[in-house]
């Protein structure tokens, strides 16, 4: 297995230049990971539609939760897979089909062969990640609570998003 790096200006190309994001396995129970990812996301500016067969149909954040990627009616720029590892090969197929650009999969999920597959693709892949996280991290909100995010500089954050 290959160690995972993915530098700043990339995070922060991904997470300037998506609008649309797909999150398979958004919870609509509000204390789990996915649910304030999600409100974070979406708080920054971003759409997020939630994708979870099993609350298909139900209101989660002022979206409509949908069973599969395909069920997306509009174009998605990144798909956020809050699964685990091993379900992440038929998301990664279903991203590839409907066009999406990035494949983020959050903590602790990891699929070397789906995440070649996606390359292969023209996707852009990160894995082990968590997009809220990068986020803070790069924008300097980490650091408001004292957290060593390993970004020094004298300058004034930029925003990522306008």
């Amino acid at each position: 297995m290959r160690e995972l790096y993915y530098p700043d200006w990339q995070i922060r190309r991904i997470l300037r230049d998506v609008n649309t994001v797909a999150m398979v396995g958004a919870s609509t129970n509000w204390n789990r990971p996915s649910y304030f990812a999600m409100k974070y996301m979406q708080d920054k500016g971003y759409r997020v539609i939630p994708v979870n067969p099993g609350s298909a149909g139900q209101t989660l954040l002022g979206e409509e939760v949908v069973t599969s990627l395909k069920d997306i009616t509009v174009p998605v720029d990144m798909v956020d897979i809050f699964q685990r590892s091993e379900r992440v090969s038929p998301i990664v197929d279903e991203a590839i089909e409907i066009g999406a650009k990035v494949v983020w999969m959050q903590l602790n999920v990891r699929h070397d062969e789906a995440a070649k597959k996606a390359e292969d693709a023209g996707l852009t892949v990160i894995m082990d990640r968590c997009p809220k996280i990068e986020f803070a991290r790069l924008s300097g909100e980490l650091g408001w609570s004292g957290i060593n995010t390993k970004v020094i500089t004298s300058r004034r954050s930029r925003q990522i998003r306008a």
